[in-house]
């Protein structure tokens, strides 16, 4: 039998956060609290922790190190053993400093980013220990294609 895992699931807003949801039956087999930019977000995964965030992208740097901060309040005091993201700004934010926590980290890349791994992703693949995408003609080196979460 496999053990409970502490696991904090980050992502943002829209197709991030859809995605993420649909991990939740591989998700729900563990202790896992949730992050999301969107206070109605915990509606849908009712009956877990959540935890709001706000949102951050590159259009808004000025927000990284007071989410950082937040993020690093919140995880300091969960303690996962894994950190988990489908995207974006804020689930990048969420890994690193899980990461600097000693978390396990894992990235699954959006799938709707086809053609090429997305920004935060190229990120994510220089600290997390797993980076996943969803189409395989984008594996190689460090990224991984195990399937889709669609």
């Amino acid at each position: 039998m496999q053990t409970k895992k502490k696991i904090a699931a980050v992502a943002s807003g829209g197709g991030h956060w859809i995605e993420l949801v649909r991990l939740r039956p591989l998700l729900d087999k563990h202790d896992v609290e949730y992050f999301s930019t969107n206070k109605g977000f915990a509606a849908t995964v009712e009956g877990k922790p959540f935890h709001l965030v706000p949102e951050v992208s590159r259009w808004n740097k000025g927000r990284v190190i007071p989410v950082m901060w937040q993020m690093a309040r919140i995880l300091r005091r969960i303690r996962p053993s894994v950190v988990i993201s489908t995207g974006a700004a804020p689930g990048l934010l969420g890994l690193l400093v899980g990461k600097m926590l000693g978390a396990r980290t894992i990235w699954i890349e959006s799938v709707c980013h086809a053609e090429k791994i997305s920004l935060s992703g190229r990120m994510a693949l220089r600290f997390c220990d797993r980076v996943y995408t969803q189409w395989p003609h984008l594996a190689g080196g460090k990224v991984i294609y195990q399937g889709t979460v669609l």
